[in-house]
């Protein structure tokens, strides 16, 4: 059973959206006119199997006529019953059956007799056998209405959530990827300031600018889409750059990238975090720095699928360490990127982190190929 709220709410989402409403408003005819047209035909010629004169085609006509109007002036009584639960609908809906079976019953005993003589009744069986013939038809008529509006509803509700759902799709990957940049913008601007207090203006300059173009590469991207290898490599270069003027000589950077695999499509700046988390706990905790590698490749499995195989690795500390950094940093990057990925492929992903020997982290991640 349906509550009665829940309907109005139904019908709230579906009348929100005017396109559904006017398209089931201009099916009803075509469809109300065929069908008439359609019972007009067939008992025509039942009448003409019968033996009726050929005249009787203005009575067949006249029945058609009437039912035509009784049921169109029928669907907007069951209109009005549409918000209401269930029970209630139902109810509604068989004493409107029953009275326009009694209109339509007098209008076709009308119309029959006075075109045919011999078909008067002696009975009240045979008004009975009319109420009944006219009653089946308008049930039949009844039916077909409520199975195409209730197949119409449901299909409306289907479009509905799959929109809510692609909403918070779209929610979802906004807020796991910008949730990132203030971590990265708080360690930057401290850097800035840092540099400014040591007199290092012109590398804080610097810095600045760098800044201003990833922020605007980051603000530009829609997390929702997908880019090329290739411009995620050039949006990493901008990030790196950032740092590279923070660490100096302590950074080194290895992009490993074949000319295959850079026109993979990826989700854009995917790989930004795991970047940072590799700075953070591999360069920043060293004296010596880290190198920070990028290895991406095609790859084609024996059932003729096609990968891109990425591969970022450092020679810092390992994964250990920063997994247990106190505020849970590495965490959140890690957590959130491997979300990303399930959100927009499902199982067709792998994300991995494993150790590198001697030392250092091995983030591995495997997505199907998707050229641009």
């Amino acid at each position: 059973m349906r509550p009665a709220r829940e309907a109005s709410a139904v019908n709230a989402v579906v009348t929100s959206n005017p396109v559904p409403a006017a398209r089931s408003e201009l099916s009803f005819w075509p469809l109300q006119i065929a069908g008439w047209l359609g019972y007009f035909a067939l008992n025509f010629t039942a009448a003409m199997g019968d033996g009726k004169p050929l005249h009787y085609v203005i009575a067949s006509a006249a029945v058609a006529v009437c039912g035509f109007l009784v049921t169109s002036v029928l669907r907007l009584g069951y209109r009005r019953l549409w918000p209401l639960s269930v029970p209630r609908m139902a109810a509604g809906a068989a004493a409107m059956l029953v009275l326009a079976t009694l209109v339509q019953m007098k209008l076709y005993v009308a119309i029959v007799f006075r075109w045919c003589d011999d078909c008067e009744l002696h009975s009240v069986f045979g008004y009975l056998w009319y109420f009944a013939s006219m009653f089946y038809l308008l049930l039949s008529w009844s039916g077909l209405y409520f199975g195409i509006k209730f197949a119409r509803q449901s299909q409306q509700q289907k479009e509905a959530a799959l929109r809510a759902q692609n909403i918070a799709h779209a929610a979802q990957l906004k807020m796991l990827r910008y949730q990132l940049n203030p971590h990265f913008l708080f360690n930057t601007l401290n850097a800035i300031s840092t540099l400014v207090l040591d007199d290092r203006r012109d590398t804080a300059y610097r810095m600045v600018g760098s800044l201003s173009a990833f922020l605007r590469h980051s603000l530009d991207a829609d997390p929702e889409q997908r880019v090329t290898l290739a411009q995620e490599v050039e949006a990493l270069e901008l990030y790196l750059g950032i740092e590279q003027l923070r660490f100096g000589e302590r950074l080194k950077v290895v992009m490993d990238v074949e000319p295959a695999a850079r026109e993979a499509l990826v989700p854009s700046l995917i790989l930004q975090p795991l970047i940072e988390n590799a700075i953070k706990y591999a360069v920043s905790r060293r004296e010596e720095g880290a190198c920070i590698e990028l290895v991406a490749r095609r790859e084609d499995d024996p059932a003729g699928a096609a990968w891109l195989d990425l591969h970022l690795r450092d020679d810092g500390p390992g994964y250990v360490e920063a997994e247990a950094a106190p505020n849970g940093h590495a965490r959140v990057g890690l957590a959130n990127t491997r979300e990303r990925l399930r959100v927009l492929y499902g199982e067709r992903q792998t994300f991995e982190i494993g150790e590198r020997r001697p030392h250092g982290v091995d983030v591995h991640i495997r997505l199907p190929f998707e050229a641009a």
